[in-house]
């Protein structure tokens, strides 16, 4: 395996665990609205027409309330709200509640095997990573030394000349 192979592998890797990321902050904000809607769905399954409670504004201000009826208003979808009995909006936010949990799910699905092909390129780049230095660590250890060749020494006065 050469290096653009072993750089194709990062690169894969690198691209698996930002999907990765990306799936943990889906998962995150998911749970936040179930636990919403669980909040939500509790809240109305409790609530007593006759009894005073208070509605939250924001920033710390709430406003107490007796509420009169039976109904409450829902977002049924595209920004369109309408006035529904709280049997019938609890149902919608338990299917919603359920939407989101299947969608929970498929998410967790995608990220654990997200989580194994990562393993999986990892253990492979490492593996390929480790064969490419064995030969460049071999090429770099010399094997045993070879002497040089030793020269020949001819005794002075011995050398044959063309006078010979």
């Amino acid at each position: 395996m050469d290096q653009q192979e072993l750089q194709r592998i990062a690169q894969l890797v690198e691209m698996n665990r930002q999907k990765m990321a990306r799936i943990e902050e889906q998962m995150t904000r998911l749970s936040e609205i179930r636990m919403e809607q669980l909040g939500v769905i509790a809240s109305l399954k409790v609530l007593d027409t006759a009894q005073p409670t208070m509605i939250p504004l924001g920033a710390g201000v709430q406003l107490p309330a007796s509420p009169t009826g039976d109904t409450v208003v829902i977002d049924i979808g595209s920004g369109v709200q309408a006035e529904k009995p709280r049997t019938e909006a609890i149902e919608i936010l338990e299917n919603r509640l359920n939407e989101v949990d299947e969608v929970m799910s498929t998410l967790q699905n995608e990220f654990t095997e997200t989580e194994k092909l990562v393993a999986e390129l990892a253990t492979t780049f490492s593996d390929a990573a480790k064969q490419l230095q064995q030969p460049a660590e071999e090429e770099e250890t010399p094997q045993e030394p070879t002497p040089a060749p030793k020269r020949r020494r001819k005794k002075h006065g011995t050398e044959l000349t063309l006078d010979d």
